[in-house]
């Protein structure tokens, strides 16, 4: 029997594939294997978004091939956005590589492997596929694809050029997947794609989000539902109401709105600004949610003033969650050749300044949950303290729920919990049985 491992880089989309992959590895025998060094393949689904992602990938496809020094039978394939962008250069220039694969679907990855075939890609992306197994992650929130690509023209970025127009899978075939996971104990499912918010527009003609997340509401269960990826342009208020009005559906926004200031959201290409995305916020915030956005520092052409603009409006506004990074210069993009590049230097104190500004507002928003009672999901224990998390966070990006329980608790089960103490980022608590004032995500 063979034995296979995979690394995961990149984004959720990515472990989302990956789950297919192995659990279709695992249909045909496969078994999965922690060890890298114990195993006979090694898949590394690479990231080739940003600078910062694409030697991160490259570095780490050398760490796993100098495994083969002493591992003579192991073979080692490098697939995912990085190959599909640069799937000549890398097949020239790391000939060591056993196997290189585009942006294909986990059963064509598979097939060809069967096959023999170790080098494949497609005429065009394989980003979308009908989900024929998958496994189980070993947390309890699951990441779902509901699809990927985008058709939009911001000028910092590459993805379209090797993920293709944006392509969205059934309503039909979502819902198996979910109902799967959610018998089988998963507790948050996560939508992803790289934009939620056109879901269905290529095979309904519309966007059909709120249609879906009407569908996956009525599945049998208790369990979360959070929805990742809503861009600005094209958010609109049947979009916000589904989200409000779905019980399963957590009050939760994210929206990489990027900036602020109309200059720099004219030269990024954006169609919303500022009034309009302003506009947008206020309905979300008719009803009790967090907003969670992405904020992009130095820009081509971001002056002190648009900075100080931003500064502003991210104290005005007080999103629950934010997180940001640095403009990084891409190939083939119109932002590469963009004049008023700004030093890096500043790029790293904009970025500092703004952090800090958002560790103080988010503890006084945390502040205002102390007293109060949250459901939360258990997740795991560590060092004698529970992990879990509320509607406000997100795995990975937001923050923690800690609690002191003597007691065993069953992590995977919701609980509600008083909270004791906020800080910058998390909170704790204290498990509560009675709840008379449980704020929850609905």
């Amino acid at each position: 029997m063979k034995k296979f491992h995979i690394v995961r880089l990149g984004c959720p989309k990515n472990d989302a594939d990956m789950d297919n992959l192995q659990g279709l590895l695992e249909s045909k025998g496969y078994l999965y294997e922690k060890k890298p060094e114990d195993s006979d393949l090694i898949f590394i689904d690479t990231c080739g978004f940003i600078e910062e992602a694409k030697r991160e990938s490259i570095e780490t496809i050398f760490e796993y091939i100098s495994l083969k020094e002493n591992h003579k039978n192991l073979r080692v394939i490098a697939l995912g956005c990085l190959t599909e962008r640069y799937y000549n250069e890398i097949k020239e220039e790391i000939p060591e590589l056993d196997g290189i694969f585009g942006v294909i679907s986990p059963k064509t990855v598979v097939d060809n492997v069967e096959r023999g075939l170790l080098f494949f890609k497609s005429n065009e992306p394989e980003t979308i596929y009908k989900c024929e197994s998958r496994s189980f992650p070993d947390s309890y929130y699951a990441y779902v694809k509901i699809g990927d690509g985008c058709s939009r023209n911001c000028t910092f970025c590459s993805i379209p050029s090797f993920k293709g127009k944006p392509k969205s899978r059934e309503i039909e075939d979502i819902k198996n997947e979910v109902n799967f996971l959610v018998k089988n104990g998963v507790k948050e499912v996560i939508l992803v794609s790289q934009d939620n918010s056109l879901y269905g527009v290529d095979i309904y003609k519309n966007q059909a989000l709120p249609k879906l997340l009407d569908t996956l509401n009525k599945i049998d269960g208790d369990f979360w539902i959070r929805v990742m990826y809503l861009h600005p342009d094209f958010i609109t208020q049947e979009i916000i109401d589904s989200i409000h009005h779905n019980e399963k559906v957590l009050n939760y926004f994210d929206i990489p709105i990027q900036h602020i200031s109309n200059n720099i959201l004219n030269s990024m290409g954006r169609l919303k600004k500022k009034t309009e995305i302003i506009k947008i916020i206020e309905r979300i915030r008719k009803e009790p949610s967090a907003i969670r956005t992405t904020l992009m520092l130095g820009f081509p052409g971001e002056t002190s003033k648009d900075f100080e603009e931003l500064m502003e409006f991210v104290k005005e506004v007080k999103f629950e969650r934010l997180g940001s990074f640095r403009y990084s210069k891409e190939d083939g993009t119109k932002a590469f050749k963009m004049i008023d590049q700004v030093p890096e230097k500043i790029k790293i104190n904009r970025q500092k300044e703004l952090m800090e500004l958002q560790s103080k507002i988010s503890k006084e928003i945390l502040e205002s949950y102390v007293g109060k009672i949250m459901k939360v999901l258990l997740e795991e224990k560590e060092n004698g303290v529970y992990l879990a998390r509320s509607y406000l966070d997100a795995p990975e990006i937001d923050g923690n729920v800690f609690l002191k329980e003597d007691e065993d608790l069953k992590v995977g089960e919701f609980a509600n919990v008083l909270i004791s103490r906020a800080y910058e980022y998390d909170l704790e608590g204290e498990l509560k049985d009675e709840c008379p004032k449980l704020i929850e995500s609905k």
